[in-house]
């Protein structure tokens, strides 16, 4: 799930953060750390960084503003087939307490249908991608087509959650030998082909890589689809801050303590694996900025994007901190968060880090990307 801050009376800060096992609330720190902070040490930090709350100014009205402007149009199909939910925004009174003033909110994206925001992404992609093949084929009757992934982790289940809810779209997984059994069991149970190989996910990933170009030359219609590499899983994974945004003007005038015209969200905290998420998040702040309706886009206005990760797992602090942001591909995952951990990112996680910082420090409006790095057992 996702863990949102915001501030009263006027002025919101919205961090996000990606919770795959366990509860995280971190700084924004630009690089990485020798020291060790304590919790307060990390609360203290993320208050410093926040905005503090302004005078209150005249409210808008919620009958002028137009919630599903653009966004509404970004992944319309595989929502309008619910293979993706609206999941809920809640606010949480112990974690507020902690970063007073500014109030936190949980993104519950545990709820979607396979457990993760993946279903997010995975739901654009097969939808897009069946599109394209039944045009390729001339066919709407009787062509199958199969995507093949590769994942040990929730991008798996994903991928084959939505792949079941689309007609005539097989799904087969590749998984390492560390792969959970509970895990291989879900997949079986939820229709999938499982084949187990190789030590880690690059050796699944590279076999799932060999059978679609197999079956490409034999005119089978397969699709590859990476665990978190893909434009089409950015734009779904996008779809998560149009939705934060709606929530968070709805729940300003239903609760009548925000002031419209002043709300702003500070920043945006993810869990960064091969980058796919964070893409995502980038891409939907960087829509809603530069959409028509002048209220989403000065929510987001000035947003710092925080991303996490845990020692033994940086590939993306490791990346984003080189002097040229050239991809740093790290030995091998260290951290207990296996299925998390990549080994390296996807460079257009960097480039969009980058293009986000550099039009903060362009227009001093405050927009940023930061890395902050913990052990295991702060996570």
């Amino acid at each position: 799930f996702f863990i949102l801050t915001m501030s009263l009376p006027t002025t919101i800060t919205v961090t996000i953060a990606f919770l795959v096992v366990a509860g995280l609330i971190l700084p924004s720190v630009h690089s990485l750390s020798n020291s060790k902070p304590n919790f307060q040490d990390i609360v203290s930090k993320m208050r410093a960084d926040l905005p503090q709350p302004k005078t209150a100014s005249p409210s808008v009205s919620s009958s002028n503003i137009d919630y599903a402007s653009p966004p509404s149009c970004v992944a319309q199909e595989a929502r309008s087939l619910n293979l993706f939910s609206t999941t809920p925004l809640i606010h949480s009174a112990p974690l507020s307490r902690l970063c007073h003033p500014h109030p936190v909110f949980l993104k519950l994206d545990l709820l979607q249908p396979s457990g993760s925001f993946k279903d997010r992404g995975m739901a654009h992609l097969c939808t897009t991608v069946q599109k394209m093949h039944n045009s390729a084929s001339n066919s709407d009757t009787t062509d199958r087509m199969k995507v093949i992934s590769s994942s040990g982790g929730n991008a798996g289940l994903a991928v084959t959650t939505v792949a079941r809810n689309i007609p005539k779209m097989d799904v087969s997984v590749i998984v390492p030998e560390t792969t959970k059994p509970l895990v291989v069991e879900k997949l079986h149970s939820l229709g999938a082909e499982v084949t187990i190989h190789g030590k880690n996910w690059n050796a699944a990933d590279a076999l799932a890589r060999q059978w679609v170009d197999d079956a490409k030359k034999s005119g089978g219609g397969a699709v590859y689809v990476s665990p978190y590499d893909n434009p089409l899983l950015w734009t779904g994974h996008s779809t998560v801050i149009d939705e934060i945004i709606t929530q968070l003007l709805e729940q300003s005038f239903d609760q009548a303590t925000t002031q419209t015209n002043n709300m702003k969200i500070g920043a945006v905290l993810a869990s960064v694996g091969g980058g796919g998420l964070l893409c995502g998040i980038l891409e939907g702040v960087e829509r809603n900025y530069h959409g028509s309706n002048e209220i989403r886009s000065n929510l987001v206005r000035g947003t710092k994007v925080v991303a996490c990760e845990t020692e033994g797992a940086s590939s993306f602090a490791a990346s984003f901190n080189s002097d040229d942001g050239s991809i740093v591909c790290l030995d091998g995952i260290n951290s207990i968060a296996t299925s998390l951990g990549a080994t390296s990112v996807t460079p257009a996680v960097i480039q969009r880090s980058r293009r986000h910082r550099d039009r903060g420090e362009i227009s001093s409006s405050g927009d940023d990307v930061m890395s902050f790095v913990c052990t295991d057992g702060e996570a």
